[in-house]
């Protein structure tokens, strides 16, 4: 059950980080006929995963590096926030002219949109990387099949967002009492620290989202 659920944590993390992925998918195979805007979708998508994969459980690594993970922890609590104070995507991407520019344009565009993703997948799995690697291969081909879908579901039921932007608050919290060095220097074996910093860090992302909806409401009123 434990399993199952950090399977699903991981989806939704990946899921609501990727909607400005499934806009670049969109865009760079706009002009393609629609045979090749396929092939592209899909040999775009395999590429950007494989590349996710390896990206990701290189983090891995590199999260057990000490003061790695408070710092990892920092900017995971930003890129939650960031997820819910931002409107803006990433629209500026260029229509390709033929299937290889379109596949190598999902690819890097992939890849420089979804180094948050790779934080945030790795720092929820704690090393585990069969769910890992389970979690990142079923959810960008949800993605690419239905980024539409994906993308009006978004809009229209911000909930998804800000349960995604709480689970990553949630994880940066856990990143920063799991660092050793923050055990050693701040946190004393203290178990209520230990529960309390994830619980306050993914409030905080909440309430910023929510600071930032009703102010725009406020300006828009």
């Amino acid at each position: 059950m434990e399993w199952f659920l950090l399977f699903l944590q991981i989806m939704l993390i990946n899921i609501v980080l990727s909607g400005d992925n499934a806009v670049v998918i969109a865009l760079a195979s706009k002009n393609l006929p629609l045979h090749q805007r396929k092939q592209a979708i899909w040999w775009g998508a395999f590429g950007a995963v494989a590349l996710r994969l390896v990206l990701t459980i290189a983090a891995v690594a590199l999260l057990k590096v000490p003061y790695i993970q408070a710092a990892g922890s920092f900017l995971l609590m930003y890129i939650a926030i960031k997820l819910l104070v931002e409107d803006d995507g990433h629209a500026n991407v260029k229509e390709a002219a033929s299937l290889g520019k379109a596949i190598w344009t999902i690819i890097i565009a992939d890849f420089v949109m979804s180094l948050d993703n790779v934080l945030a997948i790795a720092a929820k799995a704690q090393g585990n990387i069969s769910v890992i690697i389970l979690g990142i291969a079923l959810s960008i081909p949800i993605i690419v099949w239905g980024s539409t879908l994906v993308m009006k579901l978004l809009h229209k039921y911000p909930i998804f967002v800000y349960l995604g932007a709480g689970i990553l608050g949630y994880t940066a919290g856990e990143m920063f009492v799991s660092d050793e060095k923050m055990e050693h220097y701040l946190l004393h074996g203290s178990a209520t620290m230990h529960h309390a910093i994830p619980i306050v860090a993914t409030v905080v992302v909440i309430a910023a989202g929510l600071i930032k909806k009703f102010s725009s409401s406020g300006k828009t009123a």
